[in-house]
């Protein structure tokens, strides 16, 4: 089971005991225990499911979801609580968080929701239709783009641009295909009119990141895609 997982719980025998068991299923597990730790790292990269305490130091488990989703994060949240009461859920499910768990929990049963809750998103940003690349995210409905949750405000030129290069990730993107698909005419090869698209968006995609996405292929075109 290739998945994500980030992990905030302040109890460092709990943080163990899922950290040990999700990573026996194959799962990358990253932990904070703290409010403001996992608020970071909730921000800084991709993941599929986020588990978090109710209690934590610093952030609550609470206004902790309430911060991600009002930053636009989709990633399901699933909520670990000792108290087993419908207000302390109804208070969780209207910040955000996507399912409840009670501790002390069956181990079995918190892998079984952590994998419906990775369905979920799975379906979430197929019908979204959300493009990702690393921590990029471009949303085709809404035509919004963003980096670590932060908007970027883009032209309608740099907009398509983008969309098409994140619809072929990965992929070696000639200067003629980027001509012909988002200009939808052959330019004469001595323009650069592309080459300052490209600089526009890695001003505003790249610059104040230490991971850049847009990449050159020297002789070849370009490339978006997260270089590990």
């Amino acid at each position: 089971m290739h998945m994500n997982v980030l992990v905030i719980e302040d109890e460092p025998k709990v943080a163990s005991f899922i950290k040990q068991g999700l990573e026996e299923e194959s799962v990358n597990v990253t932990v904070a225990d703290d409010g403001n730790k996992g608020y970071a790292l909730a921000k800084a990269s991709d993941y599929d499911v986020i588990v978090m305490d109710v209690m934590l130091p610093h952030i609550n488990g609470f206004d902790l979801c309430k911060m991600l989703r009002n930053d636009g994060m989709l990633t399901p949240v699933l909520m670990l609580t000792a108290l087993n009461t419908t207000d302390e859920k109804v208070k969780g499910f209207d910040c955000g968080a996507d399912d409840y768990l009670v501790k002390p929990f069956d181990f079995k049963e918190l892998i079984a929701r952590i994998k419906a809750l990775k369905k979920r998103k799975n379906e979430i940003v197929q019908k979204a239709q959300i493009l990702r690349v690393g921590d990029l995210t471009l949303d085709m409905d809404a035509r919004v783009v963003k980096r670590e949750g932060k908007r970027i405000d883009v032209t309608q030129k740099e907009y398509a641009l983008l969309e098409y290069m994140m619809k072929n990730t990965n992929k070696v993107i000639s200067r003629n295909d980027i001509a012909q698909h988002v200009w939808g005419v052959d330019f004469d090869t001595r323009t650069n009119v592309i080459d300052v698209y490209i600089n526009f968006l890695r001003k505003k995609v790249d610059k104040d990141h230490k991971v850049k996405l847009i990449h050159t292929v020297i002789g070849m075109g370009y490339t978006i895609k997260e270089v590990a």
